[in-house]
């Protein structure tokens, strides 16, 4: 089964069927999203940061319908909770958010398709 990084149909259900403001989202969602400061959090140890950091993305990809980078996120967001709650129970490191990284630039080809059909 493949992949699914856009949900089309529910994201422009959101914003009822309007195309147009739905590929202004997923560009402006392109253009502001940075993962840097979710990986350098990580690298330092500032899972607090880290962990605020995975929530955001996981809220904005959850309204934008980015399914997959929303489980990704998701799947961090808990991790660093697990984290913060019990510090020696679980290690986090770069290679923890590897997978969210992937999900990310998978995420922005299927955003650049879109925009490709409605921008």
């Amino acid at each position: 089964m493949a992949t699914i990084y856009i949900d089309m149909e529910d994201g422009l259900k959101r914003v009822m069927n309007n195309k147009k403001l739905y590929a202004r989202l997923l560009s402006k969602f392109k253009a502001s999203t940075d993962l840097q400061a979710l990986t350098a959090a990580v690298v330092v140890g500032d899972y607090e940061k880290a962990e605020i950091e995975a929530h955001t993305i996981k809220g904005v990809a959850g309204n934008l319908s980015l399914t997959e980078l929303f489980m990704q996120s998701q799947e961090l967001d808990t991790k660093l909770k697990t984290k913060l709650a019990k510090p020696d129970d679980l290690a986090i490191t770069p290679e923890t958010i590897e997978p969210l990284l992937t999900c990310f630039e998978n995420t922005l080809i299927s955003i650049d398709k879109v925009l490709a059909d409605y921008a």
